[in-house]
C-alpha cells in the first residue's frame, strides 16, 4: 500500500497550491493530507496576527512534526519552496517514506547566492522591523520573481491569494549567518529515503542551483528534472501537467501499487 503523501505549501501560500496535483492522485487512490501552517488560513485584507512574525522555522517543523505523527505509518513527505525546506527538515526529524521537493529553499547545506532573490524579496526585506513581524510581498515582485511565465490572468489570480507569513522564518532562511537558528540545518546523513525533485531552470527565487545541490546532498536514491524555461510557481497547466507526469512515473517506480494516469485530470471528467 502507497504511503500517505503529506504536502506543504511554501512561504505567503496556502494548501490551494497543491490542488490539481491533489485532485488527480486522490482520484486513483492515493491518500494526501495538505495542512496549512500556524495563521496561514487568515484572510489577507485583514491585519496579520502579530504574533505571526515572531514565529520561527522550529516552529513549523514542530507543528508539521505533530501533524504527520497523528497519520499511519510513514509518510511521504513532499513541499513547493518553503515548503521544500520544510519537507527535508522534518522528514530528517521524524523520518519519511519518501521526499518530493518542488523548486525547494535552500537549507544551511545547499544555498546558493543570486541577484534575483535578492530583487525580488527587496520590498519585503527593506521594511522597518521586518525580521520580527509578518510580511506579505508586494504585487509587482511577486510576479516579477515567483510567477516569472505565468500568463497574466492567472497570475494576478495567484497572487490574489498569498497571506501574511513570517518574518522571523524568512529572517532565518534568507539570512542564516545572522539568525543562526538551529533549524535551518538539516541532517542530510538520515535522509536516506528515495526522493524527487523538480525545478523550472528559470526559478528567480528559489534557484535550480539550490535543487541541484539538494540532489547531491540528500543520502538516498534522487530523480532529478530541471523543466527549461520554467520559473518558480509549477502549478499551472501545462507545467502542471509535466509535473504531474513526473510525479506519476515516480511514485509508480518506487511505490507500486497504485495506477494512476497523469495525463488524466479527473476534473475534465
Amino acid at each position: 500500500m502507497t504511503p500517505p503523501i503529506v504536502f506543504i505549501h511554501g512561504m505567503w501560500s496556502t494548501p490551494a497550491t497543491f490542488t490539481g496535483v491533489r485532485r488527480r492522485l486522490e482520484a486513483a487512490g492515493y491518500t494526501t493530507h495538505a495542512p496549512t501552517l500556524p495563521f496561514h488560513d487568515r484572510d489577507p485584507a485583514q491585519p496579520p496576527p502579530a504574533e505571526l512574525g515572531t514565529l520561527g522555522l522550529e516552529d513549523y517543523i514542530a507543528f508539521l512534526a505533530a501533524e504527520i505523527a497523528r497519520l499511519p505509518g510513514p509518510v511521504i513527505v513532499a513541499g513547493h519552496s518553503m515548503g521544500g525546506f520544510l519537507a527535508q527538515a522534518v522528514a530528517a526529524r521524524v523520518g519519511a517514506a519518501g521526499l518530493m521537493l518542488f523548486s525547494p529553499a535552500a537549507t544551511a547545506a545547499t544555498n546558493v547566492p543570486g541577484l534575483d532573490p535578492i530583487r525580488t524579496m527587496f520590498g519585503v526585506v527593506t521594511k522597518n522591523r521586518w525580521w520580527r513581524s509578518p510580511t506579505l510581498i508586494g504585487t509587482d515582485r511577486a510576479r516579477w520573481g515567483i510567477y516569472n511565465g505565468v500568463p497574466d490572468d492567472i497570475a494576478t489570480a495567484e497572487i490574489a491569494t498569498l497571506v501574511w507569513d513570517s518574518g522571523r522564518v524568512l529572517f532565518e532562511m534568507a539570512l542564516p549567518f545572522a539568525a543562526k537558528a538551529p533549524a535551518f540545518i538539516v541532517d542530510y546523513a538520515r535522509l536516506t529515503m528515495p526522493a524527487l525533485i523538480v525545478v523550472g531552470s528559470s526559478d528567480r527565487i528559489t534557484l535550480a542551483g539550490i535543487a541541484r545541490a539538494t540532489a547531491r546532498k540528500l543520502a538516498g536514491p534522487v530523480d532529478y528534472h530541471e523543466l527549461p524555461g520554467v520559473g518558480h510557481w509549477l502549478w499551472r497547466g501545462p507545467v502542471e501537467d509535466q509535473v504531474a507526469a513526473v510525479v506519476g512515473s515516480w511514485l509508480a517506480t518506487n511505490f507500486p501499487g497504485t495506477a494512476w494516469d497523469p495525463e488524466v485530470d479527473p476534473s475534465d471528467a
